[in-house]
């Protein structure tokens, strides 16, 4: 039994925010991650993350299509009493801008692609909160590539299904950032 790589496109339909885990002193609390051209990019940890949690999701509506066996050998598992790791079957490539538009894009006009946003926390009187406000740079919606290796082709519409159930990625996504759409990319 063999295994196949599964090419899919992330088109954003909102402002999203992956976050660096960085800030930008006074103009940012938190700055979108991006790679050494200033693009950005989502870690494929974060799409191994959500699919995972998609597959738990199936888990628990259908025990007989997926059960743990599937999601530890996929995903790997951690044996906490043991602080034992084991590896997965999978590899999840970074999503990144598609290497035409990556070419097309020089330093100077990547800054065009993100955005600061802010938001503060209001008391019950609808008064704002001292020391509340927060701002956090997005990206602006854009269209990334990426794939997943080492899946058996026995398994392959199960995990095309689970990319389509993903609709929102990275922070903030329950209050509107995020919002996308996964397909599987044909050649």
């Amino acid at each position: 039994m063999g295994t196949k790589k599964i090419n899919y496109i992330i088109t954003f339909l909102s402002d999203w925010h992956a976050g660096s885990g960085l800030s930008s002193g006074a103009d940012a609390d938190s700055v979108v991650i991006k790679d050494k051209n200033n693009l950005p990019y989502l870690p494929g940890k974060t799409i191994k993350g959500l699919l995972k949690d998609v597959f738990e999701d199936f888990k628990e509506a259908q025990p007989s299509l997926i059960n743990d066996e599937f999601i530890k050998s996929y995903f790997g598992k951690y044996i906490k009493e043991r602080k034992e790791s084991h590896k997965g079957l999978l590899f999840f490539s970074n999503a990144e801008l598609s290497e035409l538009e990556k070419s097309e894009i020089s330093k100077e006009m990547s800054n065009l692609l993100y955005r600061n946003i802010a938001s503060t926390k209001i008391d019950k009187n609808g008064v704002a909160e001292k020391g509340s406000l927060r701002t956090i740079q997005v990206c602006v919606p854009v269209i990334l590539e990426g794939y997943i290796d080492g899946v058996l082709e026995t398994d392959v519409e199960k995990f095309e299904k689970a990319l389509k159930c993903i609709r929102h990625l990275g922070a903030n996504r329950n209050r509107g950032l995020g919002r996308c759409k996964l397909e599987i990319k044909t050649n």
